[in-house]
């Protein structure tokens, strides 16, 4: 049986990317998203990230389940040691360890860049259903993340409003004079 392999994306992937990503707009509100990128527009955003940050794959026999990838947060020149983080499993693999592994790897190469601290911004549910579960925030905190804001009934999706929570995971130390951040390989 063949292992799964984390690699840097490639534009090959991205219809494999487009179908995971689908399964979160079309049935959820994980993604605020009301419409599923095209390919170029789906290009595009990948091609912008990965000038500088990584942009990451879980692969198993040829078949994605999975992707992680940072951006800029906020994008101005304090910020560098920052980075937004995003990770989407295809459904079928969810609770399977995943998702730790693709993240983990993901901030490995951020700390490899000089980033210290990782923020993601996640749809959470004042009452959890069938579009939205508390799930991610919780996987985040298993992995070290808190949480450090919320917004209130921002994102409006499925007839429904939903908040949005902040959390930050350091990764780092903060040194006086930080050595300025380094682009992905």
């Amino acid at each position: 049986m063949e292992k799964t392999i984390i690699r840097d994306a490639v534009t090959e992937d991205i219809e494999q990317l487009i179908n995971i990503y689908a399964y979160y707009v079309r049935n959820t509100a994980v993604t605020f998203d009301y419409e599923i990128p095209s390919f170029e527009v789906f290009e595009e955003h990948m091609m912008k990230i990965m000038e500088k940050y990584p942009w990451l794959v879980l692969e198993k026999e040829g078949k994605i389940l999975g992707y992680a990838y940072a951006g800029p947060f906020v994008g101005r020149g304090a910020y560098q040691w920052s980075a937004e983080v995003s990770i989407y499993l295809a459904p079928d693999y969810l609770h399977q360890g995943l998702g730790r592994q693709l993240y983990l790897t993901l901030e490995d190469a951020l700390k490899e860049m000089g980033v210290l601290n990782l923020y993601a911004c996640i749809g959470y549910p004042e009452e959890e259903d069938i579009y939205l579960t508390k799930n991610s925030a919780e996987f985040h905190q298993h992995l070290g993340f808190r949480r450090v804001g919320e917004f209130y009934r921002c994102g409006y999706k499925f007839k429904k409003w939903y908040n949005m929570i902040w959390m930050e995971k350091i990764i780092g130390p903060h040194d006086d004079r930080p050595i300025p951040v380094i682009s992905h390989r």
